[in-house]
């Protein structure tokens, strides 16, 4: 200290800022250092779902404390309403026209998959020296020889159910055996579980696939922090999709019933990851963003989610098929609070690769990078967002865009997702594709729940004609890669553990 002195009271100042701003509780930038990058990505988990976004009576305390101690969105969006668009969309920072990932959903006799020159997350982390894996649902194809298994893009590894788990017959799905609640696909072989290209267990035993699927993930960071490798997991948990399960610790726990015990082992599932992340003292360097793949399945009534108040769900293009719960955490480095600003699924990977210095690949995304949204509070870059229905196609193209706060449909329709009771009859799946040459307008800002049209108000005149000169410069760079998803069926890519075996498709059993 004496030498501090003899330099005077500013050299001395000097010192005890530089201690300060290079002590280890200081960031100095979040792209300082390379962080590990977490991903859960929850299944059909809808906008009013969680208690912190209003829901009354769901249990999620380990969610909860992400949206505490993390950035809560408003206004973040799943790129598509259903699963397979949505998330190709997340990995790549394409929407769905781009990458080949239309019209709505692969089934386990699809040919197709994520085409292999698509760049995801993984993929963009693997050269720089990141340990990357999947652990969940895949959603993205199969194929023969399990050409479109996540190996194949980047990843490490894999553990998981290459699909939804009501594309397969559902045996039980509640501890000790009670039935699924809900109707499944019985036309295909039973639910396979993967590790790597590696076909296990079918059917898979949806009782113990949570426990499973945490441990793997907790192995896979204590790995990983033994080894000083950063890591990207991309947790994609089947909960809270139906039919819904949960094990004996969750089964009728909740004051919420079937979807409730579902939620409530999601939220385990992620109280054991930040568990982990505490135990390897990996909490202060480790990027965590929660979401959901698209909004709730209202078809499934009480035993489905909710949408809060926002219009219709899943399989649409209204508010409540789009706008999803999210969730930045990262402590130390993102402040606790809340943000209004408008983002969504398809501006992680821009972001992800800004904080880490990867190098975007040289194809046309449709993400933003939103850290210093996340980081220093900023405007969001991003001011508008392109709505294509689940089912997309060219014949029918944009269905709704929102700029600012106004959104513009110039298509509407129903789906049988949202439910053929549904007290909303434009969110049935009897609402037909219905053109509106001059569409209908809302301010998502005032009407969330889009009740109040606005188009015929010629003081808003200005704001169409503005997002209709979006629209046109928009689709005028858009080409709409070769469907996927239309490839073709066949039941030799259809996952099953004694290849060749008779009677298919339920000779395909193995433990």
């Amino acid at each position: 200290m004496a030498a501090l002195f003899e330099h005077g009271l500013f050299a001395h100042v000097v010192v005890l800022i530089t201690l300060f701003l290079f002590s280890p509780g200081f960031c100095v930038s979040p792209s300082s250092t390379r962080p590990n990058i977490l991903i859960v990505f929850a299944d059909d988990l809808g906008y009013g779902d969680l208690s912190c976004y209003g829901h009354p009576t769901s249990e999620s305390p380990n969610i909860d404390k992400l949206a505490a101690e993390g950035l809560l969105f408003t206004q973040f969006y799943s790129a598509n309403s259903v699963c397979s668009p949505s998330r190709a969309a997340l990995l790549t920072a394409r929407l769905p026209p781009r990458t080949g990932i239309w019209p709505g959903v692969f089934v386990p006799s699809s040919t197709g998959g994520l085409p292999h020159n698509e760049t995801t997350i993984a993929a963009l982390l693997k050269p720089l020296g990141y340990a990357t894996t999947i652990i969940g649902k895949w959603h993205l194809g199969v194929g023969k020889n399990q050409t479109y298994l996540p190996t194949n893009y980047g990843f490490d590894s894999y553990y998981g159910i290459p699909y939804s788990h009501d594309m397969c017959p559902c045996l039980k799905c509640f501890y000790p055996g009670d039935a699924c609640w809900d109707k499944c696909d019985t036309g295909y072989t039973n639910c396979p579980l993967y590790r790597n290209n590696t076909l296990f267990e079918q059917p898979v035993d949806l009782t113990t696939l949570s426990k499973r699927y945490s441990i793997e993930a907790r192995n896979f960071i204590a790995r990983n922090a033994k080894s000083g490798t950063p890591f990207f997991l991309y947790y994609s948990t089947q909960h809270t999709h139906h039919p819904q399960f949960a094990s004996k610790d969750f089964r009728n726990t909740t004051w919420r019933g079937t979807f409730g015990d579902s939620l409530a082992e999601l939220d385990w599932e992620v109280g054991q990851i930040l568990e982990e992340l505490k135990l390897q003292n990996l909490e202060e360097n480790t990027f965590v963003f929660f979401t959901s793949d698209n909004g709730p399945s209202l078809v499934r009534e009480v035993r489905g989610g909710n949408a809060g108040p926002l219009k219709c769900g899943k399989g649409t293009t209204y508010e409540g098929g789009h706008r999803v719960p999210a969730f930045a955490y990262w402590p130390g480095t993102i402040r606790p609070g809340k943000t209004m600003e408008l983002a969504g699924t398809l501006d992680l990977l821009p972001t992800i690769a800004n904080l880490v210095d990867a190098k975007l690949p040289n194809v046309t995304l449709d993400g933003f990078d939103i850290g210093p949204l996340l980081f220093q509070r900023a405007k969001s870059p991003r001011d508008t967002f392109f709505y294509f229905y689940s089912s997309a196609s060219p014949k029918y193209g944009l269905y709704a865009i929102r700029y600012k706060q106004y959104k513009a449909h110039y298509y509407t329709q129903g789906s049988g997702t949202s439910g053929s009771k549904n007290h909303d009859k434009d969110c049935r799946p009897t609402d037909n594709p219905t053109a509106h040459d001059l569409p209908l307008l809302f301010n998502l800002d005032e009407d969330p729940s889009e009740s109040y049209n606005l188009s015929n108000d010629p003081k808003y005149a200005a704001i169409l004609t503005r997002i209709n000169n979006i629209k046109k410069e928009f689709e005028a760079g858009l080409v709409w890669a070769e469907s996927e998803v239309h490839k073709g069926h066949s039941q030799d890519v259809e996952p099953c553990c004694k290849p060749g075996c008779t009677p298919f498709p339920t000779c395909c059993t193995c433990t």
